[in-house]
């Protein structure tokens, strides 16, 4: 075995891209601390900053520039680097020059700091919303049934374009004697005549008006797809309203509820199923279910019963490839040119690392090679579909020159160095994707640049792709059938056409073809999957840490918020987020969908694995979907008992999946006979 060092060594071994080859030591081996440089000369002590202005005010897609000042212990000015931050990079932006531009609303703090003296200054930050532009009232139609009411919804959106959920709407109508509507915007006709129905927010008033008449509808009848399903089995049902003809009223307002008769012996329970506008009906909880469909003058019922999912699996430790004196990052398990199994695994906030792992028995799981790179963190690691190349990202490296590292892993044994790629990539690489001969590689968290290996060993950059709007950022990108699914924070997820054809686009001419944004902002990772019934999923997984995040070792747990949306894109130009997948104890992190199988880190929480198979509806977590979970507590970990996992990956039957705390760990899911032995 063997240590491949890249990055910190001598200027000719760097030049001629070798390979130092050192023994390798243990993961658990304490990474050496480089020696201080000699003949340093002291400069002078450090007494104050001063930052000016100390108040902004800015109105969004404003600019303003602060500037700071440090002084020396006689008051006198000293010329030295201070680096300025924003205490929120993706509302307020703030260069190295000091340069403030605001992307969204809100209170804020732009910080100036000397590096290694402990001074400090801060700016407070006001920004003020771009004012209303446009309220438009959702309507269903142009008429309206004497006697129906009918709730409506608003889309609201500023001079910029952008769609405000921030802002107060009030309701009226020009003629209370026709119709009334509550501060819901829920409006109820009392007889016939021409009404319009107005909303109103920071002063802009939208407008829709109807022509109220007699309500057409003499018979309404209910049907549905099933009548017994398991939970978590979605039921479309179906009413329909006919005039006194015989002939369907299209335009009939119909609002579905439901009675539950279920085991419920608990105060406050969740509810135990819900049912959409459409009629699309989803349980929770097994029992009988009464369907109650409403149209002005009518009501329909049907029954629908409802058994119990009945998936649970235990899960079976296979084996542990334990890593705790760093934290480990993503990992990619891969069959070699060998025939036998193999595993890379990245480290975070260490000394640049990334392990090389035989896992053929995953009983027995070996080290077997290592490569060392200049770089706190190898955050991301991919392989090659073919198994002969693998890229690592960097981050932190200590001449601020990160990028990618493209390894040559034909014989895992004896991993080697093809070729480093830093060019425009020097702001840090947090992810990457290998598909097709591609690497995608997430840039300085504005962009991926689309570098060809075709010649590994000759890496050159053919295209990128950026959003164009202020304050965009983006974290994760991945890549499947030539279709790019790049995580975009509060830009939601974003599909390019890499290849694909769907929109004309390849690495050399990326197209944006479709996209999804949700008002929580915080999309992280994305993964595609096509259900066996048919129907396109995108899952999309939050990630936030709601009292930040602890690297250090020996520090409190780390606990983490958000959950997995799931958005139908079986129609790209329309879609629809139809479902979720919520551990209301943890927050969700990197995941992978296989044979209607999520496997899903959450961090805190654990692995999950969740039936997704069928049609899609309402929180996964409360239907009896879940099949297995492995919380990893390991008392010798980097923080002890403190389970943060990160990111699974089935393969060959087992999944294998890393914890940050405690380096990998490899489970089988048993047959479900196996709960009755």
């Amino acid at each position: 075995m063997k240590r491949t060092i890249v990055g910190v060594l001598s200027v000719s071994v760097l030049a001629a891209c070798g390979a130092a080859r050192t023994s390798m030591p243990s993961p658990e081996a304490a990474p050496a601390t480089p020696s201080q440089p000699a003949g340093e000369i002291a400069g002078p002590v450090l007494a104050r900053i001063e930052v000016s202005p100390s108040r902004l005010t800015m109105a969004v897609g404003g600019t303003a520039t602060v500037s700071a000042q440090v002084f020396g212990e006689d008051g006198s000015a000293v010329d030295t680097v201070v680096t300025f931050f924003s205490s929120s990079r993706r509302r307020l932006g703030v260069n190295s020059d000091g340069e403030v531009t605001a992307y969204g609303a809100g209170s804020f703090t732009v910080i100036a700091l000397v590096r290694g003296s402990g001074l400090r200054g801060e700016v407070s930050v006001e920004v003020t919303p771009p004012p209303i532009a446009e309220v438009e009232i959702l309507a269903a139609g142009e008429r309206f049934f004497a006697g129906g009411s009918l709730r409506h919804a608003v889309r609201v959106s500023d001079t910029r374009g952008v769609e405000r959920g921030d802002v107060a709407v009030t309701w009226d109508v020009d003629d209370p004697a026709i119709a009334s509507v509550d501060q819901s915007g829920l409006m109820t006709a009392h007889t016939t005549g021409r009404v319009t129905l107005r909303a109103t927010a920071d002063g802009v008033t939208g407008e829709h008006t109807y022509e109220v008449v007699e309500n057409p509808i003499r018979t309404f009848e209910i049907s549905s797809s099933t009548d017994s399903a398991r939970t978590g089995d979605v039921v479309h049902l179906t009413a329909t309203a006919l005039d006194g003809r015989g002939r369907i009223v299209t335009d009939a307002p119909i609002i579905y509820t439901l009675v539950a008769d279920v085991e419920d012996t608990v105060i406050a329970q969740s509810p135990p199923a819900e049912i959409d506008r459409r009629g699309r009906f989803v349980a929770q909880k097994a029992g009988n279910y009464t369907i109650i469909a409403i149209t002005p003058g009518h009501t329909a019922y049907r029954s629908i019963s409802i058994t119990n999912r009945n998936v649970t699996r235990r899960v079976e430790l296979v084996g542990r490839a334990p890593v705790r004196d760093v934290h480990t990052s993503d990992l990619w398990v891969w069959e070699g040119q060998d025939g036998g199994d193999y595993m890379i695994t990245g480290t975070w906030g260490g000394n640049g690392v990334a392990y090389f792992w035989d896992v053929t028995d995953p009983a027995n799981q070996l080290l077997v090679d290592s490569v060392v790179v200049d770089a706190r963190t190898v955050n991301d690691v991919k392989i090659s579909e073919d198994g002969t190349i693998a890229v690592i990202s960097r981050e932190g490296a200590s001449d601020r020159r990160n990028g990618l590292i493209i390894l040559d892993v034909s014989d895992p044994r004896n991993v080697s160095i093809v070729s480093t790629f830093d060019d425009e990539l020097t702001g840090g690489v947090h992810n990457v994707f290998v598909h097709d001969g591609y690497i995608y590689a997430v840039n300085n968290g504005r962009r991926y640049d689309i570098i060809d290996i075709g010649d590994p060993a000759n890496p050159h950059r053919v295209g990128r792709f950026e959003l164009d709007n202020p304050g965009h950022f983006i974290h994760d990108v991945w890549v499947n059938d030539g279709i790019a699914y790049s995580s975009n924070w509060r830009d939601g997820v974003v599909l390019v056409d890499v290849g694909n054809g769907i929109a004309g686009g390849s690495p050399e001419n990326p197209v944006r073809f479709a996209s999804y944004a949700y008002p929580l902002g915080r999309t992280h990772a994305a993964f595609p999957y096509r259900s066996q019934d048919g129907r396109f999923y995108v899952f999309i997984g939050d990630e936030i840490f709601p009292s930040g995040l602890n690297t250090g070792r020996g520090g409190t747990p780390n606990r983490a918020a958000g959950y997995i949306h799931i958005v139908d894109f079986t129609d790209p130009a329309n879609p629809e987020e139809v479902a979720r997948y919520e551990v209301p104890e943890a927050g969700s992190h990197n995941f992978w969908i296989e044979d209607d199988m999520l496997y899903a880190a959450f961090y805190n929480g654990g692995l999950r694995v969740v039936d997704v198979s069928g049609e899609l509806m309402g929180n996964l977590y409360y239907q009896g979907r879940e099949i297995a979970n492995l919380i990893p507590y390991d008392p010798e970990g980097f923080v002890p008992n403190a389970p943060f996992t990160w990111g699974p990956q089935p393969f060959k039957g087992n999944v294998f999946f890393s914890d940050w705390n405690s380096g990998v760990w490899t489970v089988k899911l048993l047959p479900q006979e196996s709960l009755t032995q």
